[in-house]
């Protein structure tokens, strides 16, 4: 399979899965803009506070996709399609699991998030409405990260699209009714989310019918191969501390942010959907190198992995350099767009440059890690970020002691740079291990 990987190729990979990842910040930028159309600052945070302390939690359980996807894609390029139809089976009996143990212990999840970092009364308040009802979800929500990576493994990414444009559009349609038409502030926000989630489980599991039409997916013996499973615990456990880690670094961010005030928590919340518009466009490549880089580990190709990397880095860098420009020209615009709250929309200005250096200094980090993900090197991927988290939160307070918010943005792009270069210092060995 890797004797025909052209650039054709990678976009016919990768484009599929921009486009689902963009819609999913264009989520963020509605629901935003939706509450933001209230005119006050609380609202806002609210709705980012608890959209981040959601999703912190779930992508914990992050693994089930980035796992799915390197173990299933060097499965296929073994040839081993009944190692592929089991960790179908694997990862939805995960996902259904982790997701009641949310549900279960989500007073307890919450009272803790919001006693690392408390924020004003009344955002408090309409973050735990809103958290109380979306948390139903969780189930769903985490199924579908595995039945993601699956698909990507196989090149499936037109139904990767499929799943995200669905339920971001349910869910898009229901904010503008809920929090518009019939004035559900917050808690529409939140049912909204609730009903798109569990759709886009029932669509994902449409799109994996054909497996479940084969012995493989129940041969319960295959299922839980004490040898493959105790791999995939492996796999699964080292991407799991690695993305407690990033996660860490990404709440600490907003929860920090409550910190300086309402103002510039609303402001942080706005330009952070710059950031997952340009984290989630450009893993559109990221997700094509974790396809072709475990299926050229899987055929044992060294040279097939190599140009993998090098294709898909290629076009990651480009989308890094487009979308830094586009901040640059539409950012005051979109902020606008976003906040009628003349101090949010003064204050997110001011930390726009901020948005323009993220996609350049994260490219590297972002590209990096798809090509770790196929490889399953995952140990590399726990250890660099280990260090990277360290040299976050080494910086982050004497940053913010001696520049405010100014000093958290820092702190995050450092994070950013840190990540790239410990991960590229691994890479030598990743391409060594295609050799044996």
């Amino acid at each position: 399979m890797q004797d025909n990987l052209t650039h054709a190729r990678v976009l016919k990979i990768s484009i599929p899965i921009v486009l689902s990842n963009v819609t999913v910040p264009i989520l963020g930028v509605v629901d935003t803009g939706v509450v933001g159309q209230l005119g006050e600052a609380a609202p806002i945070g609210a709705v980012g506070i608890g959209a981040i302390i959601l999703t912190s939690i779930y992508w914990i359980f992050g693994f089930l996709r980035m796992g799915t996807t390197g173990l299933a894609a060097q499965a296929l390029g073994a040839k081993d399609h009944g190692e592929v139809a089991a960790l179908l089976t694997r990862v939805l009996m995960i996902g259904f699991i982790s997701g009641t143990i949310v549900i279960a212990f989500q007073s307890l999840l919450f009272a803790g998030a919001f006693w690392v970092s408390p924020a004003s009364a009344e955002v408090e308040t309409l973050a735990r409405d809103y958290m109380a009802i979306r948390v139903w979800s969780a189930p769903a929500m985490i199924a579908i990260y595995g039945i993601t990576g699956w698909l990507i493994a196989q090149e499936r990414t037109r139904a990767v699209l499929a799943i995200q444009v669905v339920m971001n559009g349910v869910n898009i349609l229901l904010d503008l009714w809920f929090v518009l038409g019939l004035g559900w502030g917050v808690q529409g926000v939140a049912i909204a989310t609730f009903i798109a989630e569990w759709s886009g489980l029932a669509l994902g599991l449409y799109l994996c019918r054909a497996a479940f039409q084969v012995p493989d997916w129940k041969n319960w013996a295959r299922v839980f191969d004490q040898v493959a499973v105790l791999n995939m615990a492996r796999v699964n456990g080292d991407i799991m501390i690695r993305s407690v880690l990033l996660t860490t670094i990404f709440t600490g961010f907003i929860l920090l942010s409550s910190d300086f005030g309402d103002v510039p928590l609303a402001a942080n919340q706005i330009l952070m959907q710059f950031l997952h518009v340009t984290a989630f466009a450009m893993d559109g490549f990221a997700f094509a190198a974790e396809a072709l880089v475990g299926q050229a580990l899987g055929a044992k190709s060294r040279n097939g992995l190599r140009r993998s990397a090098w294709m898909t880095s290629q076009w990651g860098l480009g989308i890094c350099v487009t979308l830094a420009l586009a901040f640059v020209i539409i950012g005051p615009l979109a902020i606008d767009i976003m906040t009628t709250s003349e101090p949010v929309r003064d204050e997110a200005r001011g930390y726009l440059p901020y948005m323009v250096a993220a996609p350049i200094l994260g490219c590297a980090a972002w590209m990096l890690d798809g090509i770790f993900i196929g490889a399953t090197r995952t140990k590399d991927m726990r250890n660099m970020m280990i260090i990277s988290a360290m040299i976050f939160f080494a910086v982050v307070y004497p940053l913010m002691w001696a520049l405010g918010n100014h000093g958290l943005w820092l702190a995050l792009l450092i994070s950013f740079v840190a990540r790239g270069v410990t991960l590229g210092w691994k890479y030598p060995a990743l391409e060594a291990q295609a050799a044996r």
